[in-house]
């Protein structure tokens, strides 16, 4: 199974705000750190924040940050929220797929792909969060400078 960069980006978002509890960062800030496109981004961001996993502060010292505690924001949960569709071939346009097994199986291992996500939280994927605190900073640091 494959996840689309949208899920990617929001996990990564919310390790990101996760690793720095209690501290408002940028869209900016984050895109810099992972390399990654900041208008992409920021579809991201709106989306996690409409659906009550981030909060926004406008102004010049807003930023964004997590809405509750990274225990109680379910990776399943998050994976759902951000993924279209979970369909791994097109069954229905198939001349056999009312003989075959295929789909039941697919549907089977999803349901257990999902399982295991259910299974952890924000949390959880924080385990090591001085050390991915330290990765990202070293990452954003402009060049000849430490973070």
């Amino acid at each position: 199974m494959r996840l689309t960069r949208y899920t990617d980006y929001a996990m990564r978002v919310l390790l990101y705000l996760g690793a720095r509890p209690g501290r408002l960062c940028s869209i900016a800030e984050i895109a810099r750190s992972y390399d990654i496109s900041q208008n992409h981004l920021m579809k991201v961001v709106n989306d996690l924040v409409n659906a009550g996993y981030l909060h926004s502060v406008r102004g010049r010292n807003g930023g964004i940050a997590l809405s509750r505690p990274p225990q109680d924001i379910n990776v399943g949960q998050v994976v759902r929220h951000t993924e279209d569709g979970f369909d791994l071939v097109d069954c229905g346009s198939c001349v056999i797929a009312p003989a075959c097994g295929l789909t039941a199986a697919l549907h089977k291992a999803l349901a257990a792909f999902l399982a295991v996500l259910d299974d952890y939280s924000l949390a959880d994927l924080l385990d090591k969060r001085d050390m991915m605190e330290s990765l990202l900073a070293s990452w954003s640091a402009p060049p000849g400078q430490a973070a």
